[in-house]
């Protein structure tokens, strides 16, 4: 699809959503080969008629060249010429792919009064500059590596859920602040402008990560999202088949989670254009199951048998049982995602473990690596750290054991310094 063809859907999503009859569309768009009956379905599930007619605006824009015209051609044939028309006339001016749809103010004297001169025309005005051009070094370097030269590096959201309503039969998160605390003052460190959010609904989560994604991050270089709550695995099913990243994490109000495949799908390069290109990392301490890991013995250990009775009680997961009914109420169809990577404190399906008074073993440990290594080490080679760390954590000994890992879609080596 043509980039003038989404800016109209983007334009005039609001009338879509609230006007679209979706389910006229279906068999149309599907006799015209735009989408496959699996991502018919995937849409027709995706929930009330808003939520369908949002997720079709949404996958519409993923489906080539021939999408936008099957798609009011099938307007007009389901008798929704209204919703037509108004596409229609957004197409009647085609502009050129060089002029950008804002007025552009004009920097230069006239062509008369101008001096000769082979200086480029300096802009000054930051909401007109375009992409820093970089030196040969630094265009070699930035092949390789991510630019981290912005001044806040971006902005680093903290979604921090602790007091979970009566009625979600989910436990408070004890510890949790200090979590917070410490993730705030180690991005801080970092050079990020911190977002600090705390005990959101899911609805209040879904607008605060929309309101991040939608944000001008022209003039930074990086986002980061971290969320601490409770989390279940939200497996794949039938209707939502290429899933890239597993989980789901609630909100405080315990309605069915959101998938991280949509918290994720909001800073792709399709809804949040000023972020292309550029690293969006996610930290998630939830849990992503219910087993718990009591791994196994190393070589030297064998003789060894763990002992059950030094599980202490300060000691909590971020587990809640997966139930049929917490089905996602909307999946995002994205491209193959880039320049993301989602780090989460276990490995899926197992429980994350939380102590009351000192946090969980994964924000814990990642803040302490970081702070002593970020200077030197990429992204991968610190959470690689972290990985280790906890896996060997000593602590645990006896009681669980528990694995971060990580989905890296980054292209380039990342350094917060």
């Amino acid at each position: 699809m043509e980039d003038s063809q989404r800016r109209l859907l983007q334009k005039h999503r609001v009338t879509l959503v609230t006007e679209l009859q979706p389910e006229l569309l279906y068999s149309r768009l599907l006799e015209k080969g735009i989408f496959t009956k699996d991502m018919m379905e995937e849409v027709e599930n995706s929930g009330t008629r808003r939520d369908q007619a949002r997720q079709l605006i949404t996958d519409l824009q993923t489906r080539g060249t021939r999408a936008f015209p099957a798609f009011l051609e099938s307007l007009k044939e389901t008798g929704q010429d209204n919703l037509a028309d108004l596409l229609g006339k957004g197409l009647s001016f085609k502009p050129s792919p060089f002029i950008p749809d804002v007025p552009v103010k004009t920097y230069r004297p006239a062509q008369q009064d101008r001096p000769m001169t082979t200086d480029p025309v300096q802009c000054t005005d930051p909401d007109f500059l375009g992409p820093r051009k970089p030196t040969n070094k630094q265009a070699q370097k930035y092949d390789t590596v991510y630019r981290m030269e912005a001044n806040p590096r971006g902005c680093c959201l903290i979604i921090n859920n602790v007091d979970f309503q009566p009625n979600s039969h989910l436990k408070s998160r004890m510890g949790s602040d200090v979590d917070c605390k410490s993730v705030e003052n180690l991005f801080e460190m970092l050079s990020f402008k911190i977002i600090v959010r705390k005990n959101l609904t899911k609805q209040l989560m879904l607008e605060e990560l929309k309101s991040l994604a939608q944000k001008n991050h022209a003039h930074f270089d990086c986002c980061v999202v971290v969320i601490l709550s409770h989390g279940n695995q939200d497996r794949v099913t039938s209707k939502a088949p290429h899933r890239q990243f597993p989980g789901a994490i609630y909100g405080v109000d315990g309605t069915p989670p959101i998938p991280v495949q949509h918290i994720v799908s909001y800073f792709d390069g399709l809804h949040s254009p000023t972020l292309r290109e550029k690293p969006k990392i996610f930290f998630i301490q939830a849990c992503g199951g219910e087993q718990k890991d009591t791994g196994f013995h190393t070589a030297e250990e064998m003789d060894w048998a763990p002992d059950k009775s030094s599980e202490t009680s300060s000691l909590q997961t971020d587990a809640t049982p997966y139930r049929a009914e917490d089905e996602p109420d909307a999946v995002s169809s994205l491209p193959t995602p880039s320049d993301i990577l989602v780090s989460y404190s276990t490995f899926p399906g197992y429980v994350s473990w939380r102590d009351k008074k000192e946090g969980s073993w994964y924000i814990k440990t990642l803040v302490r690596v970081f702070s002593e290594f970020a200077k030197e080490e990429d992204l991968q080679t610190l959470l690689t750290r972290v990985t280790r760390n906890i896996s060997e954590n000593e602590e645990a000994i006896g009681v669980y054991k528990q694995i971060p890992g990580s989905f890296n879609f980054l292209r380039k080596h990342l350094y917060f310094s």
